[in-house]
């Protein structure tokens, strides 16, 4: 379950990636101030449609997610009450302008950045580039006759096609995040060729995503950024902070040619401009 991360720019603005169901809400101790929330697509997982009631309740394989915040999500709730920028593309904007506006915050805070296009918040430029995955929004974060008629059809309402991100820091770090995705040419052609990305966070989990083969391909054949940030692997993938034999990350690490880290709860890690960790790696 591990998609949300924060990133902090030199200058300090702070980017929350796919809060999920993993952030404690907007009162997590670990989110302190965030700046801008990013949502790839609106899936609950990515989304938030439940979350934690602490810090690391549960399992890294199986987080107890009790507190139900439906019809609305985490992203949203965390977005008014730390008055941030919300900041999605495809048609998600308009969606979460209105779900800010039902919990009191201001719909002026969903930014559209689309396809091609760049959107500057705190000095971070921050663009949406493709990702191949469905986006269906579930009847659960709708009220009234639609929502019905939507479960009763066993269908999804259309907020547009998923998407990635690419951040430039403003000490020249540039930053691939997949969202949930297969293989892609974008992944080629604009991640690597015209963006350079240098550190790439990359979905691994298989299944509804690539997979640890395909995961390694992606970074050894089309990106071949500088290191990588595994992500979305759907399993328990350390013990005590060490990767576990026989995970799809441990399989991921031992086919990718540069270095892979492995993100954990509260773990702060630092890179440079070229995505060289300089601390806590």
């Amino acid at each position: 379950m591990d998609r949300a991360l924060i990133f902090e720019d030199p200058n300090g603005t702070r980017i929350l990636y796919d809060a999920g169901r993993t952030v404690a809400g907007a009162d997590d101790p670990r989110l302190g101030n965030i700046d801008v929330v990013l949502v790839s697509h609106v899936h609950g997982d990515h989304v938030g449609d439940r979350h934690i009631r602490d810090v690391n309740q549960g399992s890294c394989g199986g987080p107890e997610v009790p507190v139900v915040v439906l019809p609305e999500s985490n992203s949203v709730n965390i977005t008014a009450a730390k008055k941030a920028k919300i900041v999605t593309g495809s048609e998600m904007p308009a969606f979460f302008a209105s779900k800010l506006k039902s919990v009191e915050g201001n719909p002026e805070d969903s930014l559209l950045v689309r396809f091609g296009a760049e959107r500057v918040v705190g000095g971070v430029a921050i663009t949406t580039v493709p990702a191949v995955h469905s986006n269906g929004l579930s009847p659960s974060f709708l009220t009234g006759p639609l929502a019905e008629y939507l479960k009763a059809a066993g269908v999804g309402a259309s907020v547009g096609p998923p998407t990635g991100y690419v951040l430039t820091f403003t000490n020249g770090l540039v930053v691939y995040l997949s969202g949930d995705t297969g293989i892609t040419a974008e992944q080629k052609l604009v991640v690597k060729d015209h963006y350079g990305a240098s550190l790439v966070v990359l979905n691994i989990g298989d299944t509804y995503t690539t997979g640890p083969e395909e995961a390694a391909y992606v970074v050894n054949d089309l990106i071949k950024p500088n290191a990588v940030i595994a992500s979305h692997a759907n399993e328990a993938a350390t013990k005590e902070g060490i990767v576990r034999d026989g995970t799809r990350t441990k399989q991921f690490i031992s086919l990718s040619s540069m270095p892979v880290h492995v993100p954990l709860s509260g773990k702060t890690m630092s890179f440079d401009g070229t995505a060289h960790c300089t601390d806590g790696c």
